[in-house]
């Protein structure tokens, strides 16, 4: 018992520059403490104390308000920083090493006695500020959960599971590289143009592109296309963050003007592709007089 607590101390000092020496985390780290009461509370549970059991957890909670079910195995070192809110379920199973945050639930969707109805956790898996495991599956060694995720299938080892419902993330996700369809992405020129002809070429002259409609250099839109498509992704290893915070995250309503105005760029660049075609055609179609300069307004928004 001595040996896991001080065990249990180091890991604490050594993961939370906020601990500053062994007496402060003895005495005022309430992850620590309802890691004790319920190894107390565990043993009682395999001795078949079953009430008692829940008592002493019960006690744990009112405590620290960490509630763990005396059921619940929980390996050697694991960390629950500041856990206010924390549930784990019976069946819920903990590996060696592992950091769970505020607010995280280890729970089931299933209400069958006698099953595995909770998650386990390999070793050093990291369970970022209120996210939801659910589900008697594994979430792999060394994988992290983001904040607020909600993981209700399996996690391979050393995966990153972020997203409602969770998905992982690796270097399939990069933006641009596949479609819906597993295939490789179309453009929106591609599509304007296969829209406007048909499917065929409907003239010898090259379909125009948005720089073109709109004479702007292709370096600055492309940037404004990704830019204005971009998501907040947390800045550490992984695109992981406990808290779900990117501190280089654009402001939301900026963001949402440069994705307002890369999509008029594509509608416009799709209005002239059919304007083209319908010329091609013998029709005459009348240009604005002044065209959409996507340019202006994105410097505008970024003033």
């Amino acid at each position: 018992m001595l040996k896991n607590l001080r065990e249990d101390i180091a890991c604490i000092l050594e993961r939370d520059p906020a601990a500053r020496s062994k007496l402060e985390v003895l005495t005022c780290y309430p992850g620590l403490h309802a890691i004790m009461i319920h190894r107390a509370a565990h043993w009682l549970w395999a001795a078949g104390l079953l009430w008692l059991a829940r008592f002493v957890s019960h006690l744990g909670r009112m405590l620290t308000g960490i509630e763990i079910h005396p059921g619940a195995q929980i390996g050697r070192r694991v960390f629950i920083d500041h856990g206010f809110g924390v549930v784990i379920g019976e069946t819920a199973e903990i590996g060696d090493d592992c950091t769970i945050y505020q607010g995280v639930t280890l729970g089931g969707t299933r209400l069958y006695k006698g099953t595995k109805r909770h998650p386990t956790l390999g070793k050093g898996v990291v369970v970022g500020a209120g996210a939801q495991v659910l589900g008697g599956f594994t979430v792999g060694d060394g994988a992290r959960i983001g904040s607020n995720a909600v993981v209700v299938k399996p996690v391979p080892a050393g995966a990153t599971a972020v997203g409602n419902p969770a998905r992982i993330i690796g270097q399939d996700d990069a933006p641009g590289t596949e479609g819906g369809d597993g295939h490789p992405a179309e453009s929106e020129h591609q599509r304007a143009g296969a829209m406007a002809g048909g499917g065929r070429p409907t003239t010898s002259k090259p379909l125009i592109t948005p720089c073109e409609q709109g004479g702007l250099d292709p370096a600055p839109l492309q940037a404004l296309l990704s830019r204005g498509g971009a998501t907040a992704v947390p800045q550490e290893p992984g695109g992981f963050s406990a808290y779900a915070v990117d501190p280089g995250a654009a402001d939301p309503l900026a963001r949402v003007l440069h994705e307002l105005i890369a999509h008029t760029a594509q509608q416009d660049a799709r209005i002239a592709n059919l304007c083209q075609a319908l010329e091609a055609l013998g029709s005459r179609v009348e240009t604005p007089a002044q065209p959409f300069d996507a340019q202006r307004l994105t410097k505008i928004v970024d003033e």
